[in-house]
Parts: structure tokens; sequence; C-alpha cells
């Protein structure tokens, strides 16, 4: 059973003969990502972010992650 994967994007970008600039759409929208990224919501914005880079750290070592909370679990139970 040999599957022929390929991992390359599919799709193709293009200007369509303009030239490869960006537009002023693509401007505003890349300010208002910035203006949001850069704290305009505050605390729960900055809450958000860290909730997404501490999934970013355990979801790919889920079962380590969980091994190493019920060991640490354990140990407090058994100190108690």
């Amino acid at each position: 059973m040999n599957a022929n994967l390929s991992f390359s994007p599919r799709w193709s970008t293009s200007a369509y003969g303009d030239p490869a600039d960006t537009s002023p759409v693509d401007l505003t929208a890349l300010g208002e990502h910035l203006h949001l990224c850069r704290g305009s919501q505050g605390r729960l914005f900055s809450l958000h972010c860290a909730a997404e880079r501490m999934n970013g750290i355990v979801a790919p070592r889920f079962i380590t992650t969980l091994l190493v909370v019920t060991m640490m679990m354990t140990a407090i139970l058994l100190v108690l």
C-alpha cells in the first residue's frame, strides 16, 4: 500500500500581471491586526495569547504532560 503523500501547498499565487505590491485593503487589514496584537484588547487578549502558547507547548506532548501531571498529583497526595 503505497500512498503518494505530498506536503507541498496546493495553491498558487499570482499578481495577474500587476506589480506584486500590497493593496490599500491589505494594508488596512494588516494595520487592524497589528493594532489587535499590540494589546488593544488589554489583559484578556494577553491571557488568550498565553493560552495559545501553552497549547502550542502542551499539545504535541500530551501524553508526557499527562504523565507529569499525574506524577505531581500522586506526589502531592503522598506528602499530605
